[in-house]
């Protein structure tokens, strides 16, 4: 049998939203015996004096890791099946009750996107100041920054609040599939897993139908001349049939809310670039692609302030 092990990184962290080993520990174990697919786990060790750094070890999955959204490679109807269980198991995770599962005190109840906002803020505030120790340039400040902020704080316009179990970052290349058939097997990277607002996670699977930020291949997803992969309407209705509430009116404001969020995210693999803290070859390319992320998130928020002054959000309730 096969094993891996899962580390914190070395070195000092700019938030303690990021690589919470700990925290995902806890919660693939807690849904062991759920209909989740998640990889069996074996032990934690919080001790910095055995690797430098807290880790746990888990169960290898031997399946199909799909980078490429779009599944090349597959048959038209095996790639719509395959999104199609992706987006069930989605809304499977948000049906679960945290208490059911002994996580009733994993997160707060409600207040998800207030919370968001000022943890997410306030990151990348403090990422705007990091500076590369030779040059002394700095990552600087994300470009519409305050006037973002500005429109996410309206409680106004926000979507109706609902808490639920979510993920953190669930989208196609944190899941396992079986090796032959067209299911997942386990749902990985869970280190920012929390109790949060449903909208977010639904919103962060089916980013590739509308925004390009991660210079992705969308070209597919948005005019359908990939066989097999069907609207996001589609995928919006498979996650309501699964997860028993329907997204589809708030979508304009969670997918600006996703393009801020992932933009700071950006901003932070830009700040471990230029300290020299992480180790991917992809780094670089993603620090430059900060600047522009934020300008498409600008966007997305421009196109959801039209859509508030037309009343097409729903009413919170």
């Amino acid at each position: 049998m096969a094993y891996v092990l899962r580390k914190k990184p070395p070195g000092r962290l700019l938030s303690r939203a990021v690589h919470q080993i700990e925290r995902e520990y806890q919660v693939l174990s807690a849904l062991q015996n759920t209909d989740v697919p998640v990889p069996k786990t074996y032990c934690l060790c919080e001790d910095d004096d055995i690797l430098g750094t807290p880790f746990y070890v888990m169960q290898f999955l031997d399946g199909r890791i799909f980078t490429d959204s779009t599944m090349p490679g597959v048959s038209p109807a095996e790639r719509t099946a395959l999104w199609r269980d992706a987006v069930h198991v989605l809304g499977k995770i948000h049906t679960i009750q945290a208490q059911s599962v002994g996580l009733q005190k994993f997160g707060k109840q409600g207040g998800y996107y207030d919370r968001q906002l000022a943890t997410f803020t306030t990151l990348s505030r403090v990422q705007a100041k990091v500076e590369d120790p030779l040059t002394r340039a700095p990552v600087g400040e994300l470009p519409h920054l305050p006037e973002m902020v500005e429109f996410f704080s309206r409680q106004d316009l926000r979507p109706r609040d609902r808490h639920a179990i979510v993920h953190g970052d669930y989208k196609i290349d944190n899941l396992i599939f079986h090796p032959t058939e067209p299911r997942v097997i386990g749902v990985l990277d869970w280190e920012m897993a929390t109790i949060g607002h449903p909208l977010s996670y639904i919103c962060n699977l089916t980013h590739p139908y509308f925004w390009s930020g991660l210079d992705q291949d969308v070209a597919g997803f948005r005019s359908g001349k990939i066989m097999g992969l069907l609207s996001r309407a589609q995928c919006v209705q498979w996650y309501a049939e699964a997860a028993g509430w329907d997204p589809e009116p708030d979508l304009w404001w969670g997918d600006a809310f996703f393009a801020f969020r992932t933009t700071v995210i950006l901003q932070s693999v830009a700040a471990r670039h230029v300290q020299r803290q992480t180790s991917s070859p992809d780094s670089a390319k993603f620090a430059s692609k900060v600047k522009p992320s934020a300008e498409d998130a600008w966007e997305l928020v421009r196109k959801a302030k039209a859509r508030t002054k037309r009343g097409r959000l729903s009413v919170r309730l």
